[in-house]
């Protein structure tokens, strides 16, 4: 198996000759499984041999022991790697580079040996244990929304730590603190959640006898009013040259420009661009479909002959060797489905990267400069709405307000009629 990763026969004769070099080439040979790319293998067979060394020099004698030397290693590797970090991020990266090949050779080499968790536990898991499986089990909710509170409890959790409050000691004053100190980085749209899930928390405190007031009353109602807001669209000059700054050669320009194309077309979700599934397409009547929109309705759409090509050219490229139905994968191993988070934040990405000046930059960014561009196009907004999938006529009549056009029309003809 290394004979596909490394050229000089050399290394490879280094490699097997290693105390661990059975382990690494069984190791090796999983990535092989997962379809890892070349360059991913040699930097974590790499970092196995500076592993095999290290266990050595401390004087490791059987791969039971292995398990204890690998936090001393990770350190030894940041002293050696991390000189050049700047933040978090960058020392989180050199970590992962030494911690996470040694635990999966590990979790291979030695029987009954599991990878620590590195996921956070969740918010008041040892105070409040069973807040969570009641939001599941009573409420049941969708894992989307149970994410949506641990979102906001951790924010909570963390402040209380900061400040020193036990949740035992909760006061009004303390909450007020709070809600106002997430306001200065919110959206109105998430000061609203963050009040609502501390409702629903303080209720279910009370209601289990944790607290002996009902701290619910102290949480203010936030309010949004309809059509107070304006669209983060953007001109479609610039969704252009979005489009063209995307390098098509690479697979990974095709899939973005695939996405985008799709994005920017049809006004899709971020949601409905990760659900999209290859039986969706109808190539033979030349539609695709849209089966799980937000008003719980299915869309059909023509398939245009700019959307087609840049999805014809991603299938030529994409993995067939994944049971995955979905249409878009990541690009790297183990190529599972992209979510509505990655697709947001690859476009979020994409639009910064060529300098478009706008607010919470995402895929609903190009939902709506696909409706404001309808709307430029003099098309009836009930049709815009059905268009994109809106629930309700009053989530399109808010674009009204960046049709100058159309306002400048209106204006126009009312002035006409008082003269």
């Amino acid at each position: 198996m290394l004979e596909r990763h490394f050229r000089s026969f050399k290394v490879i004769d280094r490699i097997k000759a290693q105390w661990l070099g059975p382990q690494i080439e069984r190791y090796a040979q999983s990535l092989d499984e997962l379809h890892t790319s070349n360059s991913t293998v040699r930097q974590h067979v790499r970092a196995l041999g500076h592993f095999n060394d290290f266990v050595i020099r401390r004087g490791a004698t059987c791969l039971e022991d292995l398990p204890g030397h690998v936090d001393a290693f990770v350190e030894h590797w940041q002293g050696g790697h991390g000189r050049w970090c700047k933040n978090g991020q960058d020392r989180a990266a050199v970590v992962a580079q030494s911690r996470v090949p040694v635990e999966r050779m590990l979790c291979l080499a030695v029987p009954g040996y599991t990878r620590p968790s590195n996921r956070p536990a969740m918010p008041f898991s040892i105070s409040v244990p069973g807040f969570f499986p009641f939001l599941l089990n009573e409420k049941g909710l969708r894992q989307a929304s149970i994410h949506n509170y641990s979102y906001t409890l951790c924010a909570f959790e963390s402040y209380l730590v900061q400040t020193g409050i036990s949740l035992s000691k909760l006061t009004p004053a303390c909450i007020t603190e709070f809600i106002n100190d997430r306001a200065k980085t919110l959206h109105k749209s998430g000061m609203l959640k963050t009040a609502s899930a501390l409702r629903v928390f303080l209720r279910y405190l009370y209601r289990e006898g944790i607290f002996a007031n009902d701290l619910v009353h102290s949480v203010p109602r936030g309010r949004i009013y309809q059509q107070t807001s304006i669209p983060r669209a953007i001109a479609w000059t610039d969704v252009e040259r979005l489009l063209a700054s995307i390098d098509r050669r690479s697979d990974l320009g095709k899939r973005d420009y695939a996405i985008l194309t799709l994005l920017t077309s049809y006004g899709l979700r971020a949601r409905e661009i990760g659900a999209l599934c290859l039986d969706d397409l109808d190539w033979a009547h030349e539609q695709i479909g849209i089966p799980m929109r937000k008003g719980g309705h299915s869309t059909r759409y023509p398939l245009s002959a700019a959307v087609g090509e840049a999805i014809i050219a991603y299938l030529h490229v994409r993995r067939t060797d994944t049971d995955d139905r979905q249409v878009f994968l990541t690009v790297r191993s183990p190529y599972t489905p992209m979510n509505h988070r990655t697709v947001s934040s690859m476009v979020g990405g994409r639009i910064r990267s060529i300098g478009i000046q706008v607010a919470r930059a995402g895929s609903h960014t190009l939902r709506h400069a696909c409706v404001q561009h309808l709307v430029e196009a003099n098309m009836p907004f009930k049709v815009i709405g059905d268009y994109v999938g809106h629930r309700h006529p009053a989530s399109t009549l808010v674009y009204g307000k960046v049709a100058v056009h159309k306002l400048r029309e209106m204006v126009i003809s009312q002035g006409e009629d008082v003269l």
